[in-house]
């Protein structure tokens, strides 16, 4: 799906974060970060900045009304909000956020040029859970929403990734059956390629390098797995990733 820098209508928003997650590649697990910023250029540079971790997916609005209802349907980890906009500004569109219970437990991180610390403490004091200063890194973008994450709501979000992985190696266990038969053998490999994928980003954020490292053997594994060698170390990748899995979420359950 090609990227458009024309903002949807908002009876459109729903579908196009949809399919920002499609054109993300369909990473299960990904982290949704909602960006907000009336800047058509802006708004490209962050989704193509972020969109290259297979640790986010991203739905980019060109307005506040429409980030503001994204917010109650696409259920965003993240937002990121630009300070300056028209009809509704940062502080004014986090104001919103924060009154409603369907989006109150957000965590919202600004971006703007007035990164001075009075500035920043003042945004912080509203209820930002960070700020980002522009002009910002492309490069380093997806390190500082990274450190965002952990800083804002973590344990919240370490939560329901773990819930994730719960449905995750429910998957996964469906991909191993599969590669047993030859008529799925493709499929299979495909899906649990995709879900280590996104494993391999999203799991060091939260501190679980084991699953991270297990993620990345199995995604290499999917690689080259045609043939019967290869099927077997593949298999093997997903035992050794499932384990992994396995430990987290019962020490999460004790």
């Amino acid at each position: 799906m090609a990227r458009s820098r024309q903002s949807a209508s908002i009876e459109e928003l729903p579908e196009r974060c949809t399919s920002a997650a499609a054109a993300g590649g369909n990473r299960r697990g990904a982290f949704r970060i909602l960006h907000v910023d009336d800047e058509p250029d802006i708004r490209e540079i962050v989704e193509l900045s972020l969109g290259l971790d297979p640790a986010f997916t991203v739905c980019s609005c060109a307005t506040a009304m429409e980030a503001l209802q994204a917010a109650v349907e696409w259920r965003p980890d993240l937002i990121l909000c630009d300070i300056m906009m028209p009809v509704l500004d940062g502080p004014a569109t986090l104001a919103r956020l924060l009154a409603d219970p369907r989006t109150a437990t957000i965590p919202v991180v600004f971006m703007t040029a007035r990164a001075q610390t009075r500035e920043l403490e003042h945004f912080k004091s509203l209820g930002a859970a960070g700020v980002i200063s522009k002009p910002f890194d492309p490069l380093t973008l997806a390190a500082a929403m990274r450190e965002q994450l952990r800083g804002a709501g973590l344990s919240r979000l370490r939560g329901g990734f773990v819930r994730r992985l719960r449905a995750d190696a429910e998957a996964l266990t469906q991909c191993r059956a599969d590669l047993a038969g030859s008529d799925t053998r493709a499929a299979a490999l495909e899906q649990a390629a995709t879900y280590a994928h996104a494993l391999a980003g999203a799991a060091g954020i939260f501190g679980f390098a084991d699953i991270s490292a297990a993620a990345a053997k199995l995604e290499s594994a999917t690689q080259s797995a045609a043939a019967d060698p290869e099927i077997v170390r593949a298999t093997q990748a997903m035992d050794a990733l499932l384990l992994c899995i396995a430990r987290t979420v019962d020490g999460a359950d004790n």
